[in-house]
């Protein structure tokens, strides 16, 4: 079974950095596949975060997040990463990593992601 696990979640003051950590298992991290992640906030739709491509290393961002966030892969450890810098009030959710079967190509479409986490809440104060 595959099984993602992500941590790194917590209180962070607006400004400051956190980072989150999502650790695969049971899945094929080496393959052409994307990892991501989403985040929702309450009364609000899961939405893409960041995103990146396996195979080749391409990333992906939301606008709302760029030049803020970085998101990155360690293929040894099959662990995906983001990288939260000058969070903002905004950002406050529950984040989500992601992965998806082999594809040749990322977005940020949630059904287009077969492989879910927990979740792990991120509050900015």
């Amino acid at each position: 079974d595959v099984q993602l696990v992500e941590s790194g979640g917590g209180s962070v003051q607006a400004g400051g950095s956190l980072r989150l950590s999502c650790v695969a298992s049971g899945y094929v991290y080496s393959s052409s596949v994307c990892m991501g992640w989403f985040r929702q906030a309450p009364g609000k739709e899961r939405e893409g975060v960041a995103a990146i491509y396996t195979g080749g290393g391409a990333t992906y961002y939301a606008d709302s997040v760029k030049g803020r966030f970085t998101i990155s892969q360690d293929n040894a450890k099959n662990t995906l990463y983001l990288q939260m810098n000058s969070p903002k009030p905004e950002d406050t959710a529950m984040y989500y990593c992601a992965g998806t079967r082999a594809r040749w190509l990322c977005n940020f479409a949630p059904t287009e992601y077969n492989y879910w986490g927990q979740g792990t809440q991120v509050t900015v104060s």
